[in-house]
């Protein structure tokens, strides 16, 4: 009955039950909070306080624009404490690891390390200290380096996290949830040293897969079970193999779980168009990055070869993506400039 009642329900308002859902879930398994420190975080903090802490994460937002900046160096911070506890994180250290982050899982704009560095400490779950004290000098490289800025996780968090060892997890799937594309979790995972595995998932992450699992269902019978981008369309024993509902405006930034939203590609074409590789223009062709590049046999006939070639469409009297949502992955993770076709 809730399932289908689910099913009538714009995507804002299955956000909405979806994360009601999660906090009465996180409230079960919480502590009761003691009183607040000298440093306005509760010391002792439960699992939901901190889940909404990290939720709460203050991001320019404009008009649909990414800026996981923060996010990316909580995580990166969150596997560092995984692999070495809380061991303070020096940002010449650090440097060149944020700048590939931001680089590949980034927007298209530049970006600087010293960002995110910098204006986390205004959210209360990051320090920096220089060799002249507390605080931090600014968002400059310049300044981060010359002062030997080391940056380190809230003793409070710290101690949260160390009684709780579910708990980096669930804070490290609420950061990839909420501001990247799934098929690219894995990749920042390995990269910043996450391991994910054997942690009972909230409603809120079972609810999703199950929405996710009817919007593949949909897409991929639209599409007739055919990448829109090469026309592959394989099968093992009958079943269908290698093929994704993409969507093409991200769900973590309102895109919504609807033929107008989505793609059936292959594998490799679904996480190229995440990675900004490859994207659709207003003619419905598909654009692929000057910035990729490829010699090989492979690289020129899966990628270089679909430079202007047509978007398959799909079934007649079925809504294609809409203009809107195309828009937004250009602006938003198309590594632009297009080759010429």
């Amino acid at each position: 009955m809730l399932t289908d009642q689910r099913k009538c329900l714009s995507g804002f308002e299955a956000r909405l039950v979806a994360l009601a859902d999660e906090h009465r879930y996180l409230f079960s398994h919480a502590t009761l909070p003691s009183t607040a420190g000298p440093s306005g975080v509760r010391l002792g903090s439960s699992v939901m306080d901190w889940v909404e802490r990290v939720a709460g994460i203050r991001r320019w937002v404009r008009d649909g624009e990414r800026a996981p900046h923060k996010p990316l160096l909580l995580l990166y911070a969150l596997g560092c404490f995984q692999r070495r506890g809380g061991e303070p994180i020096a940002f010449s250290a650090a440097e060149a690891d944020l700048r590939h982050l931001l680089k590949e899982f980034g927007p298209p704009r530049e970006t600087s390390p010293g960002y995110p560095f910098h204006h986390l400490t205004s959210d209360g779950v990051w320090l920096v200290d220089t060799v002249n004290g507390a605080g931090s000098p600014g968002s400059g490289l310049g300044r981060l380096r010359e002062s030997q800025a080391v940056g380190r996780l809230h003793p409070d968090l710290l101690r949260a996290l160390t009684d709780d060892s579910q708990l980096v997890v669930r804070l490290a799937r609420q950061l990839l949830d909420a501001n990247f594309a799934p098929s690219l979790h894995p990749d920042i995972c390995r990269f910043v040293g996450l391991e994910l595995d054997g942690v009972e998932l909230v409603p809120r992450r079972t609810a999703r897969v199950r929405r996710g699992a009817e919007f593949r269902d949909q897409v991929l019978m639209a599409y007739e079970y055919r990448c829109a981008f090469c026309e592959y369309d394989g099968r093992l024993g009958g079943a269908v193999v290698g093929l994704d509902a993409a969507h093409v405006r991200w769900w973590a930034f309102e895109g919504a779980d609807e033929l107008a939203n989505g793609l059936c590609l292959c594998a490799i074409h679904h996480k190229l168009l995440d990675k900004g590789v490859l994207g659709v223009t207003a003619e419905r062709t598909i654009a692929v990055s000057m910035r990729f590049t490829g010699d090989s046999a492979a690289a020129k006939a899966m990628v270089l070869s679909l430079v202007g070639r047509p978007v398959r469409g799909p079934q007649a009297g079925l809504r294609a993506v809409d203009r809107a949502n195309i828009e937004w992955h250009d602006r938003q993770v198309f590594h632009a400039p297009a080759r010429h076709a």
